[in-house]
């Protein structure tokens, strides 16, 4: 019996061996950071960077910029954003939330984490997307003239 049960076991661990080795390798995208020159009204605007991350079907996007500033001091959670990004491979992906950090009157602007829905293969740009911040009820859009660099975040 002691037999079967240690034969049991190590074709067990074998069959957990093998599967692991077939098992998919994680999604990343790539690259996880790009470049954009964003023009945001009121807010000003400049050179951006968009930081990108992946889990499976789940990614985040955040925007981040010291050419963009806020003309008025925002607590944290204050800005009501949605991230549109331009996908050549199929419709556009949106990214939305309400997540940055506490910005004092005259700071850089920091949005995100921002989440959002991608699938196997999109390839997204900011440029002919957008950038829509919601603040006290003012809409602000950001909005870029060129391709992102080095060039658009593959999923």
């Amino acid at each position: 019996m002691k037999r079967i049960t240690t034969g049991a076991a190590l074709a067990a661990g074998a069959l957990a061996a093998t599967a692991l080795a077939f098992a998919p390798s994680a999604a990343a995208v790539t690259p996880t950071t790009a470049t954009v020159t964003a023009s945001c009204g009121i807010f000003g605007g400049g050179a951006a960077t968009l930081t990108a991350t992946q889990s499976g079907t789940s990614a985040t996007l955040t925007l981040t910029s010291s050419a963009i500033t806020t003309p008025l001091a925002l607590s944290a959670n204050s800005i009501a954003s949605t991230l549109t990004m331009s996908n050549s491979t199929g419709a556009s992906r949106v990214f939305s939330g309400t997540v940055n950090p506490a910005m004092a009157a005259g700071s850089a602007v920091t949005v995100g984490p921002l989440p959002g829905t991608v699938a196997s293969g999109d390839s997204l740009d900011f440029y002919k997307g957008s950038l829509k911040m919601v603040i006290f009820g003012v809409t602000v859009t950001c909005t870029s003239s060129a391709a992102q660099s080095p060039g658009p975040f593959v999923f």
